[in-house]
């Protein structure tokens, strides 16, 4: 082993201790499912791994892993969108045998259950808006798409979450439409 690459092994292990937190979070926003999330920040960080002591290390790392979890996510959204109908067919029903993993405290369960209904495109944007901050360009730039598709899911997914809260939240007293209550 060269000199060089055993002191950058520590900056990646710095690296990973300093951002695997919001990696995941990002990861769970993504995916809906911890399970799936922490494969997700595992492979991100594996790809980033093999280009760390290399020539080919991204300049601005974070930037760079969080680009390729959402590409990874999306190849795995299609991945599951040609393997589940096979499984369904089959007599599966694509479920896990132990089930959906609650973890009690992190969110409402309303929005848990909103956010399931979301399209993986819609969820994704919206995880990059609000989780990542991104406006709509960058938010086109992780999803390869263009802005006007980037608009159209955000506004999409939002509306379908309000519908969500509107059938699935109490109203709020002194509200005189039940619309009120959850804007």
């Amino acid at each position: 082993m060269a000199a060089g690459a055993a002191a950058d092994e520590p900056d990646f292990a710095d690296f990973v201790v300093a951002h695997q937190g919001a990696l995941l979070r990002l990861a769970h926003a993504l995916t809906g499912d911890p399970h799936d999330a922490w494969d997700l920040v595992q492979e991100t960080l594996a790809r980033l791994g093999e280009r760390w002591s290399d020539r080919r290390r991204p300049d601005v790392p974070e930037a760079w892993a969080r680009t390729v979890m959402v590409r990874l996510n999306i190849d795995r959204i299609r991945r599951l969108r040609r393997e589940l109908p096979a499984l369904v067919g089959a007599g599966d029903r694509g479920e896990r045998a132990d089930g959906p993993v609650r973890h009690a405290g992190e969110a409402e369960g309303w929005l848990v259950e909103a956010l399931a209904t979301l399209t993986p495109r819609q969820r994704t944007a919206l995880a990059l808006r609000y989780v990542e901050d991104l406006d709509v360009r960058g938010i086109a730039e992780r999803m390869g798409c263009s802005e006007g598709t980037v608009k159209s899911q955000l506004s999409r997914g939002t509306e379908r979450l309000r519908d969500h809260a509107r059938h699935h939240l109490p109203t709020v007293p002194g509200a005189t439409r039940r619309e009120d209550a959850v804007r």
